[in-house]
């Protein structure tokens, strides 16, 4: 079982032929006029038979006004709950950011220590001979390699099959720098000169929790995160165990090889994998950006693009993210968030996510004043246009 970068995702096939090509009315929230541009936003969940995805739902905010929308699900018909539950896939790295954050705030973890200090003999000294800090895992400025990197591909049906499995961290780990029967990956790029998203670095990450706290990931997720935040209807990973998404859910498909559509809800995961809802995503980013869950020297790393010794924002190491705006080409995520530039120039900060069958995403200014939530359950294996439904989404809920 494998998970790709939240915004390189999965390989294009053709699409399902028993994808209902029809569009189901959104569904919102009656709520106060003005602010909220509420034709465009129910127009934006819309889906489209070239999304790629089968149900959507959404929340945003914005001048204090709320607005709450849904696409009921396309293959079955049925109607889509505002309150659906949804996997939320690389979200939770932010999550694993803020307790490295509140460990160094509390002086058990030093950000500009290297993993090699912390976890001795994880990363081969023959292959990683420079030093990489906990910040350059966080800010994906590692050079690491990609999980499972020279892997063969898998097909459709394999992921289908294999999505009740579950991997621990040392088994990603394992699996990625001491594959058997491939050669062993070595470092991208050296440490802290590129950018490049990375979801190997938060395995390493999680693992490093553990070595600190000596408690499981989903225990020190629980007491620092969701239950200051009330976060009530988030839930992590049972390890060992696949389970499926709470009811009411959104459903995502994943088509086998036949054309047979497949509600993959049930899933295995990593430690990490977890299931929420648009509300309780709202409740984490308001308590990110608000001082509820950081200090201000360490929330200040949310908000800080890696630089190089010119003072300028690193390079970014491929054209898969960072690749629109006035900064194209150069570094926009952050420690645990990314930043996305909008048609008139504002800035807003966030988190995509991706697991089989789903795409989300989180976003909101500085000053909370705008926010955005979204989740689709996906009909196609070619997801490249689900991002097109949380853009839409963005403009709407972020226009001037």
């Amino acid at each position: 079982m494998r998970r790709s970068s939240a915004l390189s995702l999965a390989t294009a096939t053709a699409a399902a032929a028993a994808v209902v090509l029809t569009t189901a009315p959104a569904q919102a929230a009656t709520g106060a006029s003005g602010g909220l541009d509420r034709a465009a936003l129910n127009e934006a969940i819309g889906l489209r038979p070239t999304d790629g995805a089968a149900a959507a739902v959404a929340e945003v905010h914005k001048d204090a006004q709320t607005w709450r929308g849904t696409s009921g699900d396309l293959v079955t018909g049925k109607h889509i709950s505002t309150g659906a539950h949804f996997r939320i896939g690389s979200i939770s790295k932010p999550m694993e950011a803020v307790i490295l954050l509140q460990l160094s705030a509390e002086g058990r973890v030093d950000l500009d220590q290297s993993v090699q200090h912390y976890l001795p003999g994880l990363l081969p000294e023959d292959r990683f001979k420079e030093p990489i800090t906990v910040r350059q895992l966080l800010n994906h400025t590692s050079g690491l390699p990609q999980d499972f990197e020279g892997a063969p591909a898998t097909t459709p049906d394999q992921d289908i099959d294999g999505r009740l499995g579950s991997l621990t961290w040392d088994q990603i780990i394992q699996q990625t720098l001491r594959p058997e029967g491939r050669p062993a990956p070595g470092p991208r790029f050296s440490p802290g000169t590129q950018q490049e998203y990375n979801s190997f670095g938060y395995r390493i990450a999680g693992k490093l929790i553990e070595q600190i706290t000596g408690h499981p990931y989903q225990y020190e997720v629980t007491k620092r995160i969701l239950k200051p935040l009330k976060m009530r209807e988030t839930r992590t990973a049972v390890p060992g165990r696949s389970t499926p998404v709470p009811r009411p859910y959104l459903p995502g498909y994943m088509p086998r090889s036949n054309g047979e559509l497949v509600d993959v809800n049930v899933q295995g995961g990593l430690p990490a994998s977890t299931t929420s809802t648009t509300g309780d995503l709202d409740r984490f980013i308001t308590g990110l950006f608000d001082g509820s869950l950081l200090r201000p020297a360490q929330a200040a790393e949310l908000f800080t693009v890696p630089k190089g010794l010119d003072g300028k924002p690193l390079p970014y190491a491929n054209n898969l993210n960072c690749n629109t705006g006035p900064t194209k080409g150069t570094a926009c995520f952050s420690v645990g968030l990314m930043s996305f530039t909008l048609p008139d120039g504002s800035t807003v900060w966030g988190k995509t996510g991706s697991d089989p069958g789903y795409r989300s995403g989180v976003f909101a200014t500085r000053d909370l004043n705008r926010r955005a939530v979204y989740a689709l359950g996906t009909s196609s294996t070619n997801t490249q246009n689900a991002p097109a439904v949380g853009l839409r989404l963005a403009l709407a809920a972020f226009g001037k």
